[in-house]
């Protein structure tokens, strides 16, 4: 390099490697690129429709359920459900919703609209048109920045049915994280019921880091509770307790029983997990679940 070329570089802000001398707390501040939101109502069409009730019933739905063993309790206290509700669940698998769509009356299943993380879903193109296709979804802004207008109010007032995850993302141990109040909002703004729904065992199935069910076919419960209606007067932070005091009861029939939780109703406390360390919360949750074909079997996560 020549000493006229070496001239023009420091001239320009560099030093002799090359590298900046303008440190970076003193660049130029550039406001953020605005996000553009991706449409979503080509998924609601009646040709995507079809090719989505094809991909779920014959493609997603019996692949999962090879992979898994499910069971589904609760779900004939849907059959009297009419007009759009929110089906709300713990959230702790990418197994969780397609488990939910396939356990859902088909008549409310077929017209299901799925909140997904705009961060994670709809932050590349192919993702977010593989997400809208497959499982209606639409944005949900769980960042707090609120730049992505929410479309939930619209679709409900549309008649659709909406699956929302009032955690707002998978929990990272298996145990269940409080609610944020957006989906308890949603219900009381327009009067629409929440169905809560616990969902148990997928996150030892199939916990964050894996891209496929764990084999054996690990069991897996699904219960759905009875709608919850908002109140006259109720607050969102009221209503959300009820949303979470459900999804509690809901969970804990598992050890307990239906009677059983239904007279501790009220009483009980949220399955946050043990305290202690994460890799310890992580290892009680792969704890299988009771099955009577596994009495004996040694648990090893």
């Amino acid at each position: 390099m020549g000493l006229v070329d070496e001239v023009k570089m420091v001239s320009h802000a560099r030093d002799w490697r090359g590298r900046s001398r303008t440190p970076r707390s003193a660049e130029r501040w550039a406001a953020p690129k605005e996000r553009r939101e991706f449409p979503t109502a080509w998924a609601r069409t009646t040709p995507a429709r079809l090719a989505r009730a094809g991909i779920q019933r014959g493609l997603l739905g019996p692949l999962v359920w090879s992979q898994v063993s499910p069971r589904v309790y609760g779900a004939d206290r849907l059959d009297r459900v009419d007009g759009p509700v929110v089906i709300v669940a713990n959230h702790s698998s990418h197994l969780d919703t397609p488990l939910l769509l396939r356990s859902l009356p088909p008549r409310l299943a077929q017209h299901v609209a799925v909140g997904a993380a705009a961060d994670y879903f709809f932050d590349a193109r192919w993702r977010a048109t593989v997400s809208a296709l497959m499982f209606n979804a639409f944005p949900v802004e769980r960042l707090g920045n609120r730049r992505i207008k929410s479309i939930a109010p619209e679709l409900l007032a549309e008649g659709w049915n909406l699956l929302l995850f009032p955690e707002a993302t998978r929990s990272p141990d298996g145990w269940m994280h409080p609610f944020r109040l957006g989906t308890a909002q949603l219900c009381c703004n327009a009067g629409v019921p929440a169905v809560p729904v616990a969902i148990r065992g997928a996150y030892a199935a199939m916990p964050r880091g894996r891209n496929w069910p764990r084999p054996g076919r690990p069991r897996i419960a699904i219960r759905f509770g009875p709608p919850l209606v908002p109140e006259t007067g109720e607050t969102a932070a009221d209503f959300s307790v009820r949303m979470l005091d459900a999804v509690t009861q809901l969970w804990a029939e598992e050890e307990l029983g239906w009677w059983g939780s239904s007279r501790a109703a009220g009483t009980l406390m949220p399955p946050t997990g043990p305290a202690g360390a994460e890799w310890r919360r992580q290892w009680e949750a792969t704890r299988p679940l009771p099955d009577a074909g596994a009495r004996g079997r040694i648990w090893r996560p």
